[in-house]
């Protein structure tokens, strides 16, 4: 299995602070947000390639941050240098299975988020599963809801619907930025794209690729802490536990 890390974006909302630095390198606690998701899924021995995608501006920083790693990282340049020219997450997907020639599962994941629980467990709900996989998670708030892949879900967890953004959501069930591609899912990445699946949110694929396959959704089991701007930030920096595993 290959885990595929969105670094790609510019994190504007950070400024100054990522003005000339990325994201995923800022500390949470004693490590770096990339640091807490590579340790742990490394622990499930189960990912035999950690890829970062980043920008051509970036790129550099995750080059040096990967040479202290004992995983093997590779890091792939999407060659955009503005928030402006981004390629978007998808085509960055896309970018990179064509660049590495990558045919394999695919643990697809944002690098810009600290979790308080282990994503080891959704790597094996999504090897038990044999599908694609998503997580999900209930969000009561309308307002963040707009904002959020929302997905519909029948009683074995298949999902039925999803949408990115909705100014309608169908449910309460958000979708969080971390998904498992099977092998023969991860090779339809492409065919999404062509039929005008979105690009820019990494859900746009998964929520073309349910009206094609089964896709299965686990109820997250703990909380994600989203990092979005510099007062988002200073919370984490004071609230965050680290990773439970059970």
């Amino acid at each position: 299995m290959k885990c595929l890390i969105l670094a790609a974006g510019y994190a504007t909302r950070l400024y100054p602070l990522t003005e000339n630095y990325p994201k995923p390198l800022l500390n949470v606690k004693d490590k770096t947000i990339l640091d807490w998701l590579v340790d742990d899924i490394d622990g499930a021995g189960l990912v035999d390639e950690f890829i970062i995608i980043s920008n051509h501006r970036f790129a550099h920083h995750f080059t040096d941050w990967a040479k202290g790693k004992k995983q093997k990282i590779t890091v792939v340049d999407d060659g955009t240098s503005t928030n402006e020219t981004r390629l978007g997450a998808v085509k960055d997907i896309q970018f990179t299975i064509d660049k590495l020639e990558l045919d394999d599962d695919m643990l697809v994941i944002a690098g810009d988020n600290v979790l308080d629980f282990s994503l080891q467990r959704f790597a094996r709900y999504a090897l038990e599963k044999k599908t694609s996989c998503i997580m999900r998670y209930y969000e009561p708030t309308y307002e963040k809801l707009l904002k959020c892949g929302v997905v519909t879900i029948d009683e074995n967890d298949r999902v039925l619907h999803m949408t990115e953004k909705s100014p309608t959501p169908e449910t309460h069930w958000c979708c969080p930025p971390f998904y498992y591609y099977t092998r023969e899912d991860a090779r339809l990445v492409q065919t999404g794209i062509n039929a005008g699946c979105g690009t820019d949110a990494p859900g746009s694929y998964i929520a073309w690729l349910c009206t094609q396959t089964t896709v299965h959704a686990m109820e997250m089991p703990g909380q994600r802490y989203d990092i979005g701007n510099l007062t988002s930030y200073k919370e984490v920096q004071n609230t965050y536990p680290g990773i439970i595993i059970e």
